[in-house]
């Protein structure tokens, strides 16, 4: 069975990851085409990433692994 929510040390470690490039969760975001309140909720723990534009913010955060279609 799957994890239904990313662990908070891997969305610490990708907060970080983006803290130490000097890129805005926003900005990231943007970047990626992403709405910035999923990337908020992603990063938060407040969202499963099971499917959609969830599951591929945290494939690009490095959250979790796998792949991305679109």
């Amino acid at each position: 069975m799957h994890a239904t929510y990313a662990p908070e040390q891997a969305c610490q470690a990708a907060r970080s990851r983006l803290e130490l490039r000097g890129i805005a969760i926003k900005d990231f975001a943007v970047q990626h085409d992403l709405h910035p309140s999923t990337v908020y909720a992603v990063l938060n723990g407040q969202k499963k990433c099971l499917r959609g534009e969830a599951h591929r913010a945290a494939v690009l955060l490095g959250i979790k692994d796998g792949e991305i279609t679109r």
